[in-house]
């Protein structure tokens, strides 16, 4: 197996001693968030939309969609809708 009986360890302790939130008031880049509605992680991007202030950003919560889905779901990934931000704040 090549791993010469040892494993590189990580964890996600960098991230539990940053609270990753704590400057998103402070975004002023245009923001999308997208996220599938029956996502175990869902709460999060809700979470996180509600602190960024400006009219820039936008929500999209995909009925139906779960976390993987937006991976490589063609018919769930809304393309329409990211062509539309892209073009409205990325000139």
């Amino acid at each position: 197996m090549n791993s010469n009986e040892g494993w590189n360890t990580t964890s996600a302790l960098s991230f539990m001693n940053m609270p990753l939130l704590s400057y998103a008031d402070e975004i002023e880049s245009p923001v999308l968030v997208i996220h599938g509605e029956k996502a175990h992680s869902r709460y999060f991007s809700e979470d996180a939309f509600k602190k960024l202030k400006g009219d820039n950003k936008e929500l999209l919560i995909i009925p139906g969609a779960n976390h993987t889905d937006l991976y490589d779901n063609m018919e769930k990934i809304p393309f329409d809708k990211i062509t539309a931000f892209y073009q409205r704040y990325l000139k």
